[in-house]
């Protein structure tokens, strides 16, 4: 499976259903917020690497396109939460006396390896 942009399916959404998506990730960061507030930024930054708006956007993607797209997404989402899961422990792991640009520069090259690799791993062997 290669990844596509394709402009004419943002016509299959309707008005509500972004709404939809809008208030259920503004949920899920709240809930994380406060998670964090009772928690701490530890495991708070861990719920953040869930996608904020993938439930609202599973059910909708199942309506329009049907469950096995559903499940496609569902496992993208997931693969997904595991390069910024990764992105995060880069952040946290950090010396101390590296810069904030290094910081960052470093955590997205993780988080590219992890879903790149991942990504070959899943839906790499459906090319052969």
């Amino acid at each position: 499976m290669k990844p596509t942009f394709e402009p004419a399916a943002l016509k299959k959404s309707r008005p509500w259903e972004l709404a939809v998506r809008f208030a259920f990730g503004g949920v899920v960061t709240v809930l994380a917020g406060l998670v964090t507030r009772a928690w701490g930024p530890v495991v708070g930054g861990l719920l953040l690497a869930f996608p904020a708006i993938l439930p609202a956007s599973l059910t909708l993607v199942k309506q329009h396109d049907g469950k096995a797209q559903a499940v496609d997404d569902a496992r993208g989402g997931r693969l997904g939460s595991i390069g910024l899961i990764g992105f995060a422990a880069t952040v946290w792991l950090a010396p101390a006396v590296w810069r904030p640009a290094v910081v960052l520069i470093a955590a997205t090259m993780v988080w590219a390896l992890i879903n790149g690799a991942l990504w070959a791993l899943r839906y790499g062997r459906r090319n052969h």
